[in-house]
């Protein structure tokens, strides 16, 4: 049998991987990046700051510089990088998807094994529950969990080149959760107004966010549940990211009442996800339909199925568009009669 060098390094890197995940958020978890960028830059100052041990910090900063996580070296002093810079406390910081990716998701992927061959959930074998009972009794998770769904937002600010909001359109944002999306939206469209519809819970986080970005005189706030109904009257409906954790006639039930509720023909639904496909796959959707799995039991669905989807809803998609990390907008139309 030959050795083939490159396959064999390909496979301590993707198993290796999830050690480099965990050297991430240790960094995370003891506040490396907030420090370095504070000045502590040896592994002495960031051990008296973190409560952490100076010997271990030093390892831990020689694989972090490896990942450029970190710039320089002990006797230069280490340095900031991008990476760094994007992990430190902040409103648009990806801290507390490290964490939670560190923590519980780690967890709920120890239990991959079982999850594939069970098709269900890993996090409600490690923890004895499902995710959404877990963050109902844990606000500090919760907190995070919204947090990591804001960090994974980079792609609203490309929507608006997706569609045209424009001509004093109504917006209603299925599913809008905290308001981040209506909010970049409604900054990039001044013309247009906005409906955030979402459980009840969700309202006081979405005021807060809203009153502070384009103020509530362009957004009504209204609270429910999409597979009952939704706020009439929208000349654009979305649905972003919404999908993944319902069945396929839960699915059509919501397309359908949200095109019941359209202003009328030239009104328009638009579902932003990410797909998977079969052939030639890329990394990022498949790995995300995965950890659906791992996490709610959910999974990802091809643009294809969607599309059925929403053909049994009456409505039919008029065009795609491609968004940054690989989501998709698929811009659906209502059915005319003949």
């Amino acid at each position: 049998m030959t050795i083939d060098l490159q396959a064999t390094r390909d496979i301590v890197d993707v198993m290796t991987g999830g050690w480099k995940a965990q050297a991430l958020y240790t960094a995370v978890k003891l506040g490396l990046p907030d420090h370095v960028a504070a000045g502590r830059t040896t592994s002495d100052e960031l051990a008296a700051s973190s409560g952490a041990g100076a010997v271990g910090l030093r390892r831990l900063m020689r694989l972090l510089v490896a990942m450029r996580v970190f710039d320089g070296n002990e006797t230069s002093g280490y340095r900031s990088t991008p990476i760094s810079e994007a992990l430190r406390s902040g409103s648009l910081s990806m801290r507390d998807m490290c964490l939670l990716h560190g923590e519980e998701y780690y967890a709920a992927w120890g239990h991959v094994h079982r999850a594939i061959s069970t098709v269900s959930s890993g996090f409600e074998a490690a923890y004895g529950r499902s995710f959404y009972d877990y963050l109902s009794g844990d606000p500090d998770t919760a907190r995070r969990f919204q947090a990591t769904m804001n960090a994974g937002n980079m792609f609203f600010h490309e929507v608006p080149a997706a569609f045209d909001f424009t001509g004093g359109k109504t917006i209603v944002d299925v599913g809008g959760g905290g308001g981040q999306l209506l909010s970049t939206l409604l900054a990039a469209t001044p013309d247009a107004k906005g409906v955030l519809f979402d459980r009840e819970h969700m309202m006081p986080r979405a005021g807060e966010h809203l009153a502070a970005t384009v103020g509530l005189h362009r957004v009504t706030l209204v609270g429910g549940d999409m597979f009952t109904s939704v706020p009439t009257g929208g000349d654009v409906y979305i649905l972003s990211r919404a999908l993944a954790g319902w069945d396929d006639d839960a699915v059509v039930q919501a397309f359908d009442n949200c095109r019941r509720a359209m202003s009328g023909p030239t009104a328009r639904l638009l579902v932003l996800d990410r797909f998977v496909v079969d052939e030639d796959p890329s990394v990022l959707p498949a790995l995300w339909d995965l950890h659906l799995l791992m996490i709610t039991g959910g999974a990802h669905r091809s643009l294809h199925h969607v599309t059925e989807l929403l053909g049994r809803a009456g409505l039919d998609v008029e065009r795609t568009g491609a968004l940054p990390m690989e989501h998709v907008a698929v811009v659906a139309a209502p059915r005319q009669a003949p």
